[in-house]
């Protein structure tokens, strides 16, 4: 059980612009040059998803067709543009009003440095990105095309790293545009930051976000065969250290908890979602609350998860776990429990009753057990506890509906190692210092509205969040170590007159 690659299959197209001013010695080496940076670009390993080169740009009719062809095809997550030589910014105009995929604007060239003692008008009039880019900005910008701009030689790591990290930003929002989440049951009474308009967020970030009964999840626990149960407990005592009573053949708690995780499985799969929510209010005839088979979605399935009926942080976990498929780390729902107010040493715990994923990272190996819980009236559920291994430049994000819009909200954060073994805590948790401090964080977060359920995120950090806000058009609000509460404050009510102004229809 591993999670699917979301790169295979995929591409992202390269177009470079040029004209036929240049005569067509100038455009062989144009087409020359720009094979030799996309072949160098694919072989460093940063970029998850394979860059294609199209034939070189010259016209206006020619850009259109690219774009539009681009746009219309599955495969294709995004595009990159570079302008080789001067490529007037008109011929543009019409492929760019109908281009809808993700943008990056390389801003590179191919030599590496001047050939102070062989330059001439002839290197000049092929050489001239530095000339053709700005043009090409100017046009992007007038506009009101959002893109992401990378600046430098093709040959440095960073170039290919700032790449991958938008192919991913790129990945994250073709998930999101084919993302179904399953909700069994609706939303926890009474609670507000967990609900929201389901009809806008489909607009917004292109997931489409239904209810199935859980009558039909009962049923679909019943229909579960002992053959997929037997295999799923084998792979629990592959992973976790299993607390010995689980397996005593007279106690059925665990074979109930891995039927429960394979009900919602089979469900989820058989209606193409790839993110689901519950409710431990409602739940049907189910013997336990589902605790480790949602905790295992992220990891296992690459399913977003979140409880309580929190279907915006369901589609969270599901984009963060597309966005770091491949790097150490992983998504997780996440949720702040209490704060450690030692001076010097001041800190939040996060945590959850049973959902919290080990694909974040573990300090140790999980422990699969069994432990009381006070709500939902079910049997006692089984639940992995571990505690989050530290990790330098994690992420929290929560997304908000603050009326008109979303709003996501992100704290920089360095999780920690806790100040004690917590040896009656029986659940996952992470410790973290949330950037700048604990107290300006807590003030920044409540002063945004920010929900009290996030996606953490140790695979990937604040840029791809960054570049995967600007690619859906949402408002992003960042707390890192920057920040200053005034200042912050002042950021919100400006951020909130621009997406007012902007989001007139």
């Amino acid at each position: 059980m591993t999670m699917a690659n979301p790169f295979e299959g995929k591409e992202i197209w390269f177009g470079v612009g040029s004209q036929d001013l240049y005569g067509e010695e100038a455009l062989r080496q144009v087409a020359a040059q720009s094979t030799e940076i996309v072949d160098a670009l694919n072989a460093t390993g940063k970029i998850p998803v394979k860059l294609v080169l199209k034939p070189t740009l010259k016209s206006s009719d020619a850009i259109k067709q690219f774009m539009t062809e681009a746009s219309a095809n599955p495969k294709v997550i995004g595009v990159v543009t570079w302008c080789h030589t001067f490529s007037p910014a008109k011929m543009w105009i019409r492929g760019l009003e109908v281009l809808t995929k993700p943008l990056l604007q390389l801003n590179t060239q191919h030599h590496f440095e001047i050939p102070w003692n062989t330059i001439d008008m002839d290197f000049m009039n092929l050489n001239q990105a530095a000339h053709g880019d700005r043009e090409f900005g100017y046009i992007l910008t007038r506009l009101g095309i959002p893109r992401k701009i990378v600046v430098g030689h093709y040959t440095d790591p960073e170039v290919a790293e700032r790449i991958g990290m938008w192919a991913r930003a790129a990945a994250g929002w073709d998930a999101s545009n084919t993302m179904k989440v399953m909700r069994w049951g609706d939303n926890m009474r009474n609670v507000a930051v967990t609900e929201g308009d389901k009809t806008e967020a489909e607009r917004v970030f292109g997931a489409s976000i239904n209810t199935w009964a859980v009558n039909e999840l009962c049923a679909a626990y019943e229909a579960v065969k002992d053959d997929q149960v037997k295999a799923i407990i084998e792979d629990y005592k592959a992973k976790y250290d299993i607390a010995p009573e689980l397996l005593d053949a007279k106690y059925d708690a665990l074979f109930i908890a891995a039927k429960e995780e394979a009900a919602m499985v089979n469900m989820m799969q058989a209606n193409g979602c790839t993110a689901g929510v519950d409710n431990f209010e409602d739940l049907g005839t189910l013997p336990q609350l589902p605790g480790v088979g949602p905790q295992r979605f992220p990891s296992e399935y690459g399913f977003g998860f979140s409880a309580e009926g929190d279907w915006k942080t369901a589609v969270l976990v599901r984009i963060g776990a597309v966005m770091g498929y491949g790097l150490d780390g992983g998504a997780s729902l996440m949720e702040d429990y209490s704060y450690n107010f030692t001076p010097g040493n001041e800190m939040i715990m996060g945590s959850h009753m049973l959902e919290v994923s080990p694909s974040v990272g573990t300090m140790a190996k999980p422990k699969l057990e069994i432990h009381p819980l006070g709500i939902g009236g079910k049997a006692d559920p089984v639940r992995l506890v571990f505690t989050v291994a530290p990790k330098k430049d994690a992420v929290v994000v929560a997304m908000s509906d603050v009326r008109e819009r979303f709003r996501l909200t992100m704290n920089v954060v360095d999780v920690v190692s806790p100040l004690g073994d917590l040896p009656k805590l029986p659940c996952a948790r992470a410790l973290w210092k949330p950037q700048p401090s604990l107290k300006d964080s807590a003030e920044c977060w409540l002063m945004a509205g920010a929900a009290h359920h996030t996606v953490m995120t140790t695979s990937v950090g604040r840029e791809a969040w960054e570049d995967f806000a600007r690619i859906a058009g949402v408002e992003l609000a960042t707390i890192d170590q920057d920040t200053k509460p005034a200042q912050f404050q002042r950021n919100l009510e400006i951020s909130e007159m621009y997406h007012r102004l902007n989001n007139q229809h």
